[in-house]
């Protein structure tokens, strides 16, 4: 994910832009921020359960991010803190969503949107996690067993179409991995369980995880935590003609995980369950390994801040 600072007064010579990550470390249930080039690291949140998906709002000084906790437990939540790690709040409780994976905001409406993986739902809330709907509900009350070509795992939504897109990873190394889209509001008459608006947008993935959208391009991005030639890779396609096959544009990660897009530096962050932070032009060229061996890391979410100097 990726948020821009509020546009300050040229005549305010107190404040400065300062581009950061922040970045999920899953391991060890830890949230930092650090500078661009992997340096300056900061522990901002500790004692997470097992975070996976960050969202930030700099309107409105916050970071949110999801907490899968023990999967066979059904005690995912989600947070919300302060830029500084500060005023943390439990903002949906366990018991309200079973393995919240990324999670978006969604500017225009003001509202949260996730996936939940052992759910097999997409979801929304608002910004204080009230109002909690399922949008989409892939079959969670009707299996017994665990099926993991329902789990859905990324989402991004396209605001020119008021279209979602989500992952559904599949088994792992399957080759059953989906992404999905569909509207942001159930059709009149239908239910989450049962929505005529659902379209395939690509089938036959390794694991596609999480998702990032570039507007302008009408680019859709995705990691892919599978094995090679298909897996440990970062793929794009175009959401209005969509070709035959993927673009890969970035591989041999060690299970891609996290990305974030900065579009107006032709750039893309991207992390690994190997502990590994990486940054590549937005075509996959110029690709460097900026940190490595830094547990599992998960979401993260480039910005550019500012700061009082």
């Amino acid at each position: 994910m990726t948020v821009s600072a509020a546009t300050t007064s040229p005549n305010d010579h107190a404040t400065m832009i300062v581009p950061r990550l922040f970045v999920l470390e899953l391991s060890a249930g830890k949230i930092h921020t650090m500078n661009i080039d992997g340096s300056g690291r900061e522990t901002i949140v500790t004692d997470c359960r097992l975070p996976d998906g960050i969202a930030l709002d700099l309107d409105a000084g916050h970071i949110y991010w999801t907490n899968m906790g023990v999967p066979n437990l059904d005690d995912g939540s989600i947070e919300r803190a302060d830029l500084d790690g500060g005023n943390r709040t439990m903002i949906v409780p366990q018991g309200h969503t079973h393995t919240p994976k990324q999670i978006i905001l969604h500017r225009r409406d003001r509202k949260l949107y996730w996936c939940d993986r052992e759910g097999m739902k997409v979801m929304r809330a608002n910004m204080d996690g009230s109002a909690i709907e399922t949008l989409v509900d892939r079959g969670s009350s009707e299996l017994r067993q665990p099926d993991l070509t329902r789990w859905c795992v990324g989402i991004a939504i396209d605001d020119e179409t008021n279209r979602m897109y989500w992952t559904q990873k599949g088994p792992e190394n399957g080759g059953l991995g989906v992404i999905y889209r569909a509207g942001l509001d159930i059709p009149k008459g239908e239910s989450a369980s049962a929505r005529s608006d659902i379209e395939v947008f690509f089938d036959g993935l390794s694991e596609p995880i999480d998702l990032e959208l570039d507007h302008g391009r009408r680019l859709l991005y995705w990691t892919d935590r599978g094995e090679a030639p298909r897996g440990n890779t970062v793929n794009r396609a175009s959401i209005d003609n969509k070709p035959a096959e993927p673009e890969i544009v970035v591989r041999h990660l060690n299970e891609g995980i996290g990305l974030t897009l900065d579009l107006p530096n032709d750039r893309m962050f991207v992390t690994d369950f190997a502990g590994s932070l990486y940054v590549a032009r937005l075509d996959g060229s110029d690709l460097q390994s900026l940190l490595f061996g830094q547990g599992n890391l998960t979401g993260i979410a480039y910005a550019e801040i500012a700061r009082k100097i």
